[in-house]
């Protein structure tokens, strides 16, 4: 009856065929004799009865369907779109069955999609060279992948830790810009020797609560790459400029030879000579340049007063003294370290900030001294900041790119390391970190 009926026609019908036995009972009852009061009173309770049995019965196969959808619901809340609903025989019923589980069916096939996406994505972050840390509000770690757990905390895992509680087990230079939220580039040396990392620190928002990304990349495979490239071209470049000045003046000393047998011609001997003398004097100031950062001696270690230091500086190049310097005297090779800083200022100038922007700071403490460099010029993009400390890598012009390497050399030679960031507000910060002396 319910796949020729609607739920409205079924408790009609029924109602009707109650309302007939109600009213024709009581007929049938006074025609045997019996009392017209309780023949009504017999066919209004027999009437009633019916009328609750019938509806019951037609409202059976809604409350099953309720209960069935409620159960789904359940699930659907929980995650769990796995449950499909028997379409009952009533044909509105099924509608509302069908499309749940076209629903259901639609959310699993999202689901699976959805997974396959999270996997393949996790799978390349696992993947991924750079180290990636997740941490939110707490400064719990709530991701992670295999290069942070083996870079901060030997493999283990460390989801779930804080942060500050895991960053002692880091290189200190590491702890360090993760701590003060610095993006740039950092060298730090481990029992596998000299490393330069790349750190990047952003934030987003992620279920209405902020959240931090770190982002460390390991930049040594790819700047010794970056170097072999550049000695390549410096060597072309090199082989051109020797070729220039070879070829003209093999030219000039073939013409002079003839010019000699010719007494009338002295005077354009002469001009040959010259122009010879010309060439090899360019070629001379060419080669002694790059010579200069190529046969960079050892260090000659000593102790150095700061405030001497300084005053040799001064007249040289302007800047700022932030803060007092050290009581402790410092050790190094002042003549190399007096280079490396009057090539950084030179810099800080060039980048477009004014001598009162320029600020050099000294701090000593138990383990080493760190000098450190601030401007407010143009400081640098990410894409410059990965490749400035690279030999003949220059965005000047007129520049040959050794300003900045010759201070990496310095420094590495030194048993030190260098570290270059944007600073906040604009300008640049370079810091140069040297080991105090041994004491024996």
């Amino acid at each position: 009856m319910s796949k020729y009926f609607s739920l409205e026609g079924r408790i009609l019908a029924f109602s009707i065929l109650a309302l007939a036995i109600a009213a024709g009972l009581p007929w049938l009852l006074s025609l045997i004799g019996l009392d017209a009061r309780l023949s009504w009173t017999l066919g209004l309770i027999l009437g009633i009865c019916t009328l609750i049995s019938l509806i019951r019965l037609a409202l059976k196969p809604l409350t099953s369907t309720l209960k069935s959808l409620q159960g789904g619901l359940l699930n659907f809340r929980d995650g769990d779109f796995s449950i499909s609903l028997v379409s009952p025989r009533d044909t509105e019923l099924s509608k509302i069955t069908n499309l749940y589980n076209d629903i259901g069916e639609h959310l699993r096939r999202e689901r699976a999609h959805i997974y396959q996406r999270e996997l393949l994505l996790d799978t390349v972050i696992q993947s991924s060279t750079q180290a990636l840390i997740l941490v939110d509000q707490s400064d719990h770690i709530i991701y992670s992948n295999s290069s942070a757990k083996k870079l901060l905390n030997g493999g283990k895992p460390i989801q779930g830790l804080l942060l500050q509680k895991l960053l002692p087990n880091s290189p200190k230079e590491i702890t360090s810009a993760i701590q003060n939220w610095d993006n740039g580039l950092f060298n730090y040396t481990d029992k596998y020797g000299s490393h330069s990392m790349h750190i990047g620190n952003s934030t987003f928002v992620l279920n209405a609560h902020k959240h931090r990304l770190i982002v460390m990349r390991e930049m040594t495979k790819e700047l010794t790459k970056a170097e072999v490239e550049v000695w390549r071209k410096v060597i072309r470049l090199i082989s051109h400029e020797l070729n220039n000045s070879l070829a003209p003046i093999s030219s000039l000393a073939h013409s002079g030879k003839m010019l000699i047998a010719k007494p009338d011609k002295a005077a354009a001997l002469g001009k040959v000579f010259d122009i010879i003398a010309e060439r090899c004097k360019h070629l001379t100031e060419f080669t002694q340049g790059y010579a200069s950062f190529a046969k960079l001696p050892p260090p000659s270690c000593e102790l150095v007063s700061w405030q001497e230091l300084v005053e040799r500086i001064a007249p040289l190049q302007e800047f700022i003294l932030k803060g007092e310097l050290p009581e402790r005297p410092g050790y190094f090779d002042p003549v190399q370290i007096e280079q490396a800083l009057l090539n950084l200022i030179k810099n800080s100038r060039e980048a477009g900030s004014s001598s009162n922007d320029i600020e050099l700071s000294i701090h000593t403490d138990g383990l080493g001294q760190q000098l450190v460099i601030a401007d407010r010029g143009c400081g640098m993009s990410e894409k410059v900041l990965q490749q400035a400390l690279l030999p003949f890598f220059s965005t000047k012009e007129q520049g040959v790119g050794l300003g900045l390497a010759l201070c990496r050399e310095i420094v590495d030679a030194h048993g030190g390391h260098i570290q270059l960031m944007n600073r906040n507000g604009g300008g640049l910060q370079i810091s140069l970190w040297l080991p105090r002396e041994q004491e024996t």
